[in-house]
């Protein structure tokens, strides 16, 4: 391939990316892949325990941030993007969730036809390899032998299972798998590591797929795809003053994630014809669709201090930290082999909400996601936030320069129901901690602080703290042909373009319950066999659990 040509372009070394690539790969198909960041070794991605730092450098992350935010007094939120192989599944917090069995049912209802639950359910299973490892779980609605290992932390710090014991104290549902037949309630939450070490897209897909002889990595910035005659041929990339062209023989793939997809179809003059225009870009195809629709989770946590020594807090020093570092560089355990997320829980706001609308991921320490622990010492914290708001924002183009950032406004907040979900999860939240199962460890709520009760004083500190769960999805929107806002087909295809497809977390027409890497790998993994033109694989006819009575009750 030293003329730079494959069968398959694949823009985008990240969750899905590198899922296209090992299946095409595996098929015999000739693959290069575009990525515009380095490599993914050092201990600082691939030890679980220190996440909070490859998000916060610029070797690792975009470091893009939203515009002033209108219902948030203007402030700039920060949107962090994986630029290294393996792309946010490098950088993420690990999380494992597939995503609630009704999203998909709406994702097909809504234009997406054949993606409902039982047709991507085969395409999670094919892709994970999940031992429960003795922890319990549901063997029969997981996959055994796939390239993505999925795995739980040891759950031995005592305010992992005060968690749980208190939701289902409070009334709630308890589960022994969140991604198994029942997502709905309190238990033990799940990780893409393995042997106590991050296992990112590119560990899982991308490094195998290197080792064949069809399948090569490509560094440089993607600035245009060439089209021609109305057929996509190629990917223009920059190193430094050069710029050169990658050349596909039968298509480009998309999968730059949904900040850089939309972008970069936009510079190459796919997207709103009167904002292309606006900066000088001749217009390929008018699809209003690009870089709309875009959504987020955006969550809080609600801290609180602890009235005994248990939590991480003692390693949050010189010598706890060079202790935690020392035993995972020499034998992979200790505290630094879990990201530390190991319970969570998905519950409904209200009766009437037919499937969970709240997600709570649980830590035993107070501590900020830039790595700023809690002045107060010892604590724990759950993050919680809404799983299905109506707000919607865009990504723009700033200029026509490929090297500049585009113009990320998320809108968050706009919508009235936005501000009742989160006054009710703070709520929720207080009265979960105010079980007998904390009350050996709880000794006062640090953030927001018993003192706040009152909806405008939420409000206020809702606006405040509020930040984002880092899942933007849904800036190229899959769904119908005759959709004007939809930007690609069931089949990933660029309405109005040949030889283009896009594949990752942008394609969401909604966004999915939970953490969004497995979902962004299952899109990879199922668009794989739509480029192959293979038949899909066999529907599932598992029967997922819902609440029997959803209607009237809200546990």
């Amino acid at each position: 391939m030293s003329d730079m040509r494959a069968d398959y372009v694949i823009v985008g070394a990240g969750s899905a990316g590198c899922a296209m690539a090992y299946r095409l790969s595996e098929a015999g198909k000739s693959v290069i892949v575009i990525e515009f960041g380095g490599s993914d070794f050092g201990p600082l991605i691939q030890m679980p325990g220190a996440l909070s730092y490859p998000m916060n450098m610029s070797r690792y992350d975009w470091g893009y941030q939203s515009e002033p935010e209108p219902h948030l007094d203007g402030r700039k939120l920060v949107c962090p993007r994986g630029k290294v192989i393996g792309g946010s599944s490098s950088i993420n917090g690990m999380v494992y969730v597939r995503g609630h069995a009704q999203d998909y049912e709406h994702w097909n209802a809504s234009g997406a036809s054949g993606w409902s639950y039982a047709d991507v359910l085969p395409y999670f299973k094919r892709m994970e390899n999940w031992d429960d490892a003795g922890h319990g779980g549901d063997p029969e609605w997981r996959g055994t032998d796939g390239p993505l290992y999925v795995t739980r932390g040891k759950r031995e710090n005592p305010l992992v299972k005060a968690f749980v014991e208190a939701g289902r104290q409070a009334g709630y549902q308890t589960t022994d798998d969140y991604n198994g037949e029942k997502q709905e309630g309190f238990g033990p939450m799940e990780q893409t590591v393995h042997k106590g070490q991050r296992w990112s897209a590119a560990s899982a897909y991308l490094k195998p797929a290197l080792k064949r002889e069809n399948c090569s990595l490509v560094r440089g910035l993607a600035s245009k795809i060439v089209i021609e005659n109305g057929k996509a041929t190629g990917v223009e990339i920059r190193n430094g003053a050069r710029t050169e062209v990658v050349h596909a023989n039968t298509e480009v793939i998309l999968a730059a994630s949904s900040i850089n997809s939309p972008k970069l179809l936009m510079l190459s003059g796919i997207g709103p014809a009167e904002h292309l225009s606006d900066h000088g870009i001749d217009v390929v195809a008018d699809r209003p669709g690009v870089g709309g629709n875009l959504q987020d989770h955006l969550e809080l946590y609600l801290q609180m201090a602890a009235s005994q020594p248990v939590s991480l807090y003692k390693y949050w020093n010189l010598l706890g930290k060079a202790y935690v570092g020392a035993k995972w560089l020499f034998t992979r355990t200790g505290p630094g082999a879990s990201n530390q997320f190991e319970s969570a829980a998905f519950i409904r706001s209200e009766a009437g909400v037919n499937y969970p609308d709240l997600q709570y991921h649980f830590l035993p320490i107070a501590v900020r996601y830039d790595g700023k622990a809690a002045a107060e010492g010892h604590g724990f914290q759950a993050h919680v936030g809404p799983m299905r708001s109506n707000s919607r924002g865009t990504v723009r183009l700033a200029s026509s320069n490929p090297a500049e950032a585009p113009k990320i406004q998320f809108n968050y907040m706009s919508d009235e129901k936005d501000w009742a979900d989160f006054r009710k999860s703070i709520r929720l939240t207080r009265e979960v901690f105010a079980q007998d199962a904390f009350k050996p460890y709880a000794k006062h709520e640090i953030q927001p602080g018993d003192a706040l009760q009152s909806d405008e004083e939420l409000n206020g500190f809702i606006k405040e703290h509020v930040e984002s769960a880092f899942h933007p999805c849904g800036t190229c929107k899959m769904g119908s042909a005759d959709d004007p806002n939809a930007v690609v087909d069931p089949h990933g295809r660029v309405i109005g373009v040949d030889g283009l497809r896009v594949a990752d977390s942008s394609i969401f027409p909604r966004i999915t319950n939970g953490n969004l890497n497995g979902p962004s790998i299952m899109v990879g993994e199922k668009m794989a066999d739509h480029v192959l033109g293979k038949a899909p694989l066999a529907p599932s006819n598992a029967e997922p659990w819902m609440h029997p009575n959803w209607q009237n009750e809200q546990r």
